[in-house]
């Protein structure tokens, strides 16, 4: 990820309504976001393995490779935030794209304030730049570094998107009590209400869970939320 947080964004825009990535284009350019547009899948796989953005912005249906398979393409090799935008704004649609490995999910018709708000938003989280809260939590083995975006297990680094680092450390912050799923939102997103969905939260805790290797550490409580443990609260509850 970029160390210079002034640095400017990155952005690889993957749309194929010609009218839509011109208009988009020009707002975001405006505001001093550099853009690198293509308008396939495999155009959009081979421009990220050749440079490194800050940001994609995935549109969902694609001719040929859609969205869906370009989003798990990049997760096999690269941590890029990426916003799926697609005219189906269903929760299954979100829930799918998030499963694939998306970081966010926007409906069409979209309001350019509001995407250039998440593209801000999402980056600055990405550099590193999560707010006011800077310091280094440490939970038995796990280890988060919040400046630069690091996370590791009994020594081990954890490749961790910018939504599971955030989802992770704002659980480490309060070991062994439970969160609700509002409150994680609140926490992982800093958004509106209205921008998320509790189901995203499950999603993104069974993925944090593969990813510690490790699955009590994520615990499940009933009617609460979820709770994350150490070796000693482990041992207790044991």
């Amino acid at each position: 990820m970029p160390e210079d947080a002034d640095a400017p964004i990155q952005v690889l825009m993957v749309e194929d309504d010609e009218r839509l990535a011109q208009l988009t284009e020009r707002y975001l350019a405006k505001h001093n976001l550099v853009i690198t547009r293509v308008a396939d899948g495999e155009r959009a796989i081979a421009a990220a393995s050749e440079h490194r953005y800050d940001v994609v912005l995935l549109d969902l249906m694609l001719p040929g490779c859609d969205g869906l398979t370009v989003c798990e393409a990049l997760r096999e090799h690269d941590d890029v935030p990426i916003i799926m935008i697609s005219a189906r704004g269903s929760d299954d649609e979100r829930v799918a794209g998030i499963e694939r490995g998306a970081d966010d999910y926007l409906a069409k018709p979209f309001n350019p304030r509001e995407l250039l708000a998440r593209v801000n938003a999402i980056v600055r989280r990405e550099r590193g730049q999560l707010g006011p809260t800077q310091r280094i939590l440490e939970v038995g083995e796990l280890v988060l570094e919040p400046k630069q975006m690091r996370a590791h297990l009994a020594g081990a680094a954890l490749d961790l998107t910018a939504y599971e680092f955030r989802l992770l450390y704002a659980l480490a912050e309060h070991p062994g009590r439970p969160l609700s799923r509002e409150r994680l939102l609140d926490r992982v997103h800093r958004g509106k209400a209205e921008e998320a969905f509790e189901r995203s939260i499950d999603v993104h805790v069974s993925r944090l869970r593969r990813k510690l290797g490790a699955a009590w550490m994520l615990r499940t409580v009933r009617g609460q939320g979820y709770m994350l443990l150490d070796d000693a609260s482990q041992a207790r509850r044991g």
